[in-house]
């Protein structure tokens, strides 16, 4: 890939790069996981074949929304699953963002299965139609 090609690849997910990270944050609870997550995205964008995408936004959402189930689901995260109560890790996040998660809502996030917090997430925090929800976690 030519300097120029990864350039123009980055510069179109660092445009993206704050709402993903919101995303896997939101799903996973743990900027340290959200962000090898957006990495992970990162790389797979660089691979992919970006002509076909017609919506890089809409891509790299469902990849990160994918990402995201599959840690959920994975073995290593059931062993490292805390037993006590949960609590999010605080996120700094600057002034000008318009949008709020409150301690309530990750709390009532906390007591849904991942299919269905990717759900409603995506739906009702993101804006995206059913069709593309139900496309994205394949259900």
């Amino acid at each position: 890939m030519s300097g120029a090609l990864a350039s123009e690849a980055a510069a179109s997910f660092d445009a993206v790069r704050p709402r993903l990270t919101r995303i896997a944050y939101r799903m996973l609870g743990s900027v340290a996981d959200a962000e090898d997550v957006v990495q992970d995205a990162f790389l797979r964008w660089l691979a992919a074949d970006r002509e076909t995408v017609r919506e890089p936004a809409a891509f790299l959402t469902r990849v990160v929304t994918r990402l995201c189930l599959d840690q959920l689901k994975s073995a290593r995260h059931r062993r490292e699953t805390y037993v006590g109560p949960w609590l999010p890790e605080p996120v700094l996040e600057t002034e000008d963002e318009v949008e709020d998660v409150t301690l309530p809502l990750l709390l009532a996030l906390e007591r849904l299965t991942p299919l269905e917090r990717a759900a409603f997430l995506l739906h009702d925090v993101f804006g995206l139609g059913f069709e593309e929800v139900s496309e994205t976690i394949g259900r």
